[in-house]
Formats: C-alpha cells, sequence, structure tokens
C-alpha cells in the first residue's frame, strides 16, 4: 500500500455503512491499514498515493443506495447503441464496455453475488494458443464509491486498479470519473496446470483441463493479497496437501511476539469462526513450510502486502476456489514482474511494479521474457519502453503492426 500525498480532514463522527465490519471497526479506530513501499522511490520519483483509512473512513464509507439513477438499463442500452452508431464502426472497436452494471449498495450480500473470471481457452499439447485472456472494461464513479469495493465487485485487487489508474484518487475518486477496470490479464510463463501465484501481480490462476477434451483449458483467475516486505512470500513450487473449513490458526511464536508487543494479545491459537481469526472460513495446506492459501477476515488487504507470507483471497472467492482445488493438485509462486503474450498474432506485454526488488532492470527482464516465448522479433520498442515506464499492470500491445502490403503477401 501506497503513502498519501493528499490528507483528508477527519471528520469528527463515527464511520457508518461500511460494507465490511472488520475494516470498519480497525479503520474507525485509528489503526493504519499499512502502507507499502513503491520501488519506483530509487528511481527519483514520487510515489503515487493510497493513503490511510483514518483520514478518510468518515467520508468514505458512507454509502448511498441511490441505484443506478437516471436511465434505466434499457434506457441506458438505447443511448449507447445510438452513440456507437454516430460513432461508426472504429469507435465500436475502440469503446471499453463496463462489464455489467454497477451494484444499488456494496455489502457483503452483494459481493457473494458478484462475477469471477473464468475463460475457456484452446490449447494445444497443454499450452495455450493464445495467452491474452478477458477485456478491459470501464467504471464511471458514483458518490461514496472508494477503489476498495469497486475492486472487490470486479475481483481485482486494490493494487490493479490503483496501478491501472495512477490519477485517479483512490479514496475519494471524483464523481463521473470513468476509470479503467483491468480485467485483461498475460497468463504467466510458462506453466500451465494447477495453482500458479504470480507475486508481483497479486493474482492466482488455476488451470483445469476439460474432461475428454484435450484441446480445452479452463483457466480461473483471482486477485491474491501477499506478504509485506519483512514477511515475504516465498518463490517456489508446492503441492496442496490438505484442505480445511473453518480452520483454527495456532499462532507462530514470531507472531506471537509481535501481537504481544503491539496489541498485548497474548492468545496462543484462535478457533475457527471466530472473527480474529486471519485465515478465513477456507485454507489451502500447501507443502510449503508456513505457507497456506486461505481466505480472510480482513478482505480489504487483497491486493496487497499484509499478510506473513501467506497468500489472502476474499472470502467470496477462496468459497468457489476451495472445491475445484483436489488434494495434490500442484502449483508454483512465481516472479514475473514482466509477462508477455499473444492473441490473435499481435504480442503484448504487461509490466508490474517490482514490490520485493528482484528485477534489477526491468528492461532485460522484458527481453528474457520475450526470448522465452520466441517473441523477440517485430518488437514496437517505444510501446514496450512506455509499458515498461509506466507499470500500469494492464496488456500493451508492442508488436509492429503490419501493413497491407504485408499482410496481403502473407495471406497468399
Amino acid at each position: 500500500m501506497k503513502p498519501q500525498s493528499a490528507r483528508v480532514p477527519v471528520e469528527q463522527r463515527p464511520c457508518r455503512n461500511v460494507s465490511n465490519e472488520a475494516l470498519r471497526q480497525k479503520s474507525c479506530s485509528g489503526e493504519k491499514i499499512g502502507t507499502r513501499r513503491d520501488s519506483r522511490d530509487e528511481r527519483g520519483n514520487t510515489p503515487r498515493t493510497v493513503g490511510d483509512a483514518p483520514q478518510v473512513c468518515a467520508k468514505l464509507f458512507t454509502y448511498k443506495k441511490d441505484g443506478l439513477q437516471a436511465l434505466t438499463p434499457a434506457a441506458r442500452l438505447v443511448a449507447l447503441g445510438l452513440l456507437l452508431a454516430a460513432a461508426g464502426c472504429q469507435a465500436w472497436r475502440r469503446f471499453p464496455l463496463p462489464h455489467d452494471h454497477p451494484p444499488a449498495a456494496y455489502d457483503e450480500a452483494t459481493f457473494a453475488r458478484k462475477s469471477f473470471a473464468s475463460f475457456k481457452i484452446t490449447a494445444r499439447n497443454g499450452t495455450p494458443v493464445d495467452t491474452v485472456i478477458g477485456k478491459a472494461g470501464t467504471y464511471r464513479v458514483r458518490e461514496g464509491d472508494t477503489f476498495l469495493d469497486i475492486a472487490r465487485y470486479y475481483d481485482l485487487g486494490y493494487n490493479e486498479i490503483v496501478d491501472a489508474n495512477p490519477s485517479v484518487d483512490p479514496w475519494v475518486p471524483p464523481v463521473g470519473t470513468t476509470i479503467v477496470l483491468p480485467t485483461e490479464w498475460i497468463l504467466p510463463c510458462c506453466s500451465y496446470e494447477g495453482l500458479v501465484v504470480n507475486i508481483p501481480e497479486m493474482r492466482l490462476y488455476l488451470y483445469r483441463r476439460t474432461p475428454g477434451d484435450a484441446r480445452t483449458l479452463i483457466v480461473d483467475t483471482l486477485p491474491v493479497g501477499l506478504g509485506r516486505d519483512d514477511r515475504r512470500t516465498p518463490r517456489g513450487r508446492f503441492t496442496v496437501r490438505g484442505k480445511s473449513v473453518n480452520p483454527t490458526w495456532i499462532i507462530p511464536q514470531s507472531i506471537r511476539a509481535e501481537h504481544i508487543e503491539e496489541t498485548g494479545d497474548t492468545r496462543t491459537k484462535i478457533p475457527g469462526g471466530d472473527p480474529d481469526n486471519p485465515l478465513g472460513k477456507y485454507r489451502l495446506e500447501l507443502t510449503l513450510p508456513r505457507y497456506t492459501i486461505h481466505g480472510t477476515n480482513i478482505p480489504w488487504g487483497v491486493g496487497m502486502q499484509v499478510s506473513h507470507g501467506c497468500a489472502r483471497l476474499y472470502p467470496e472467492d477462496i468459497e468457489r476456489l476451495f472445491p475445484l482445488v483436489p488434494i495434490g493438485t500442484r502449483g508454483e509462486f512465481t516472479y514475473q514482474a514482466v509477462k508477455v503474450g499473444t492473441r490473435g498474432g499481435a504480442t503484448y506485454a504487461e509490466v508490474h511494479r517490482d514490490i520485493y526488488r528482484y528485477v534489477p532492470q526491468l528492461r532485460r527482464a522484458a527481453q528474457a521474457a520475450l526470448k522465452r516465448r520466441g517473441l523477440g522479433e517485430q518488437i514496437d520498442e517505444t510501446a514496450l519502453a512506455r509499458a515498461l515506464q509506466e507499470e500500469r499492470g494492464i496488456p500493451v500491445r508492442v508488436s509492429r503492426r503490419r501493413g497491407i502490403a504485408a499482410m496481403l503477401r502473407t495471406a497468399n
């Protein structure tokens, strides 16, 4: 989480109607959400900001059940159709459409009904033919919105929506602002089996085979929260060795000492179902010692570096993932700040912040990724350099656009 540049005066009244009870209690009691260091500080740039919850809780977490206002869904579709017809087919191809209508209110019931990113893609010998999935969308900010709830509703990590919209205040986004929903991803290279968690991206991918259909691969992708800088999520391969519902948290001695020092909490374990249990309702136990994939009692931590190294998912996401992952599933925590892939013959690059500062040169990482995929030729160096500089976590086309003559020669 990044430090905030513009502080919002605290209003002397309690927070109301916060969608997540744990967040309301923590933020309104004055406890900091935590900060995430922007790796670009070392390059001389001013960090982008996300702020501290206590500074803005009174303003930010009072949601108005104002619905969608103005137009009905049918009227909006008619208006959109007229707009696109007037603009012509070229505008149709460029126009980024929202995924669906926003909810009337953000609450746990709404989040439980949200959509999840799942794709059926064509594979050849177990390898995807195209490695870019999804489609970016847009969202128009309503009164009371924050990036926390927008991200959760569209199943994004907080990091993803902040990085995709660097010029927008994540705590008090201006009403009416159109923001990017970064719901398009390049698959991490080059394992397409079981669970893959890309650490800089803070996103999990689950690959499943379609029974009786070797040419179809199902990909589910979900955001995660990972280890803070002093307790980094490790790289490495693992196997799912167990699964548990309402797991009891046996507090490791090092974490217990931290709790005693910070809060005076001397407990050695927290039973399943307790609101203070950070594991949530479901847990996947891994062969990596001390590390698991689990839910959370604090959903705002998804897309942030706030854990002691484990991967945390939104409660509704781990509930969906849990039955899809049998014991024995193989997986990997990988570290790919730069991903490259293809769709429709074009090459794309997706660049994320180097959160643990493992990558001294992103340019060199990009060249290695292109070589690994066999995509080093015909690259638009200007487009690639821009993607590396911006680090927005959005797939950007970096292959040169072929002229009509070259396309005709290929066709013949």
